[in-house]
């Protein structure tokens, strides 16, 4: 029998290995942004019914324990908290995104971190760091199955982002790299989540289930539970189980593991709108078209969308009948960019998606795979929107990449605030919310996970918020992100 580590056994070493140093303040300050813009579409997505109905269902969030249901005023313990808070983060499918993961990179790190660092007292550098780790894992693991897994029919977001939620926790409490592994050879068998649940609660109870058992298998690891280390490449685990010999590969794993770090990485980024990701190339070239071309609504006599075929299996729904489904039609989506001029969580709530103009709209409108965007190219979240006008002339825009706003085109401070703002009064009272804001924008100096905590618990009536009239407040330079104001302090 070979003694040799397992890729298991190897990247638990990598997991427990890294360091501050590794860290650089690039890195610290998109893993900040993405924690900032996680927590509040939890925040908006914990007035969800999918979030609601969790906390109805009996047994659920029952436990006593010190850990803050995000948006209510209630405390459970880890694991439940982590159920139902990562549930909530994906409940509006505003959460970023990333081409490599095929999903969310986010949300299965976010709810679990913060439930572990408010149960021990952890710090926020320390949480920052953990994160960064779990990314790096989830998106490694990604490469190698990518994009096979996806087009097979897993969700990523679940059946990946539970190696990242258990490498990060390992991480953020100080496993040693023997009990790293076993917490993830225990996640290869609590992953899960199959795409034919788009559109409906599911995909969110995905990552709610994800982060659950990832959570889960850290603290069975922790508490001596045993797993088999070859749970990876055996001939029965995870890479053969759910991809198949020759449909995956394993050397990807480790290779340039942290170097550079994939937090950094070009193809990731967070939502401008909330719905599937894989729609945004294409709203935003029909923003484009209105804004450049001046078109309205009456001028349209069709639509053509032609997306990279990749973003279309999943969101080809040309007749949606509930807000879910339209989270999950392009064709809706990209209507309502030329009805509206803009896609907003109103445009996903009560009957919106049956408005008269939006039907007409949609009776014109027709999406079908791009012809010239290879299925096996580098540039996967590509779009072109064909507009024919009344007057008989043809116009059109088109991007061959577009993943959310990333490194290269980042939001700024009032455009993370108007965001924030937008998701956390559904949950929050609106004199609560820059408070939080301003901490969170300093989350690697805090030094008791509970400061922040604290902040996310509401203090009134549940979903009073929600019917709160805005008031957008324009953040002050001096507390706007920088990717070099860092103060590292692990």
């Amino acid at each position: 029998m070979s003694t040799d580590p397992t890729l298991i056994q190897r990247l638990a070493e990598r997991i427990h290995g890294f360091g501050p140093a590794q860290m650089t303040p690039l890195a610290v300050s998109l893993a900040r942004t993405a924690i900032i813009d996680t927590l509040a579409v939890t925040l908006a997505g914990s007035q969800e019914p999918c979030a609601a109905i969790l906390l109805q269902t009996p047994g659920v969030a029952e436990a006593p324990g010190p850990c803050t249901i995000f948006g209510t005023s209630r405390k459970t313990s880890a694991l439940d908290a982590v159920f139902i808070n990562g549930t909530a983060s994906h409940a509006l499918d505003y959460d970023d995104f990333s081409q490599p993961m095929g999903g969310h990179q986010s949300v299965p790190l976010v709810a679990p971190l913060m439930a572990v660092a408010e149960q021990r007292q952890l710090s926020g550098a320390r949480l920052i760091q953990a994160y960064v780790v779990g990314i790096e894992t989830e998106i490694r693991l990604a490469r190698a199955v990518n994009f096979y897994h996806y087009d097979k029919g897993w969700h990523p977001t679940a059946t990946l982002g539970v190696f990242g939620a258990a490498a990060a926790v390992s991480h953020l409490i100080g496993l040693d790299a023997d009990r790293t592994a076993v917490a993830l050879a225990i996640a290869a068998s609590l992953a899960s989540g199959v795409k034919a649940n788009f559109g409906t609660m599911v995909k969110p109870l995905h990552v709610g289930q994800s982060v659950r058992n990832g959570l889960l298998a850290v603290l069975l690891a922790e508490g001596g539970y045993d797993a088999n280390p070859m749970a990876l490449e055996h001939p029965q685990g995870f890479l053969n189980a759910f991809n198949g010999v020759g449909n995956y590969d394993a050397a990807l794993v480790l290779q340039d593991w942290a170097n550079p770090l994939e937090v950094t990485g070009k193809a990731m980024g967070l939502k401008q709108f909330p719905c599937c990701g894989s729609t945004h190339p294409a709203i935003a070239m029909m923003l484009a078209l209105r804004a450049q071309e001046g078109i309205r609504a009456a001028d349209v006599a069709s639509i053509e969308i032609m997306p990279h075929a990749r973003r279309l299996p999943h969101t080809d729904n040309p007749n949606p009948r509930t807000p879910l489904q339209a989270k999950f039609s392009v064709q809706y989506v990209v209507a309502r960019a030329l009805l509206d001029g803009a896609v907003r969580l109103v445009h996903f709530e009560g009957e919106a998606h049956l408005n008269p103009e939006i039907q007409a709209l949609l009776r014109i409108t027709t999406a079908r795979p791009h012809p010239d965007m290879a299925n096996d190219g580098a540039e996967q979240f590509g779009a072109e929107v064909r507009v024919t006008l009344k007057d008989g002339r043809v116009i059109s825009r088109r991007v061959d990449m577009l993943v959310g706003r990333g490194v290269d085109n980042p939001m700024s401070a009032d455009e993370m605030w108007e965001k924030f703002y937008d998701c956390g009064r559904r949950a929050l009272s609106r004199h609560d919310l820059l408070p939080l804001f301003e901490r969170l924008e300093t989350l690697e100096k805090i030094k008791d996970i509970r400061e922040l905590t604290r902040l996310l618990a509401s203090r009134s009536i549940p979903g009073a918020a929600a019917h709160a009239q805005p008031e957008i407040r324009t953040v002050p330079a001096a507390k706007a992100n920088t990717l070099l104001e860092t103060s590292w302090v692990p």
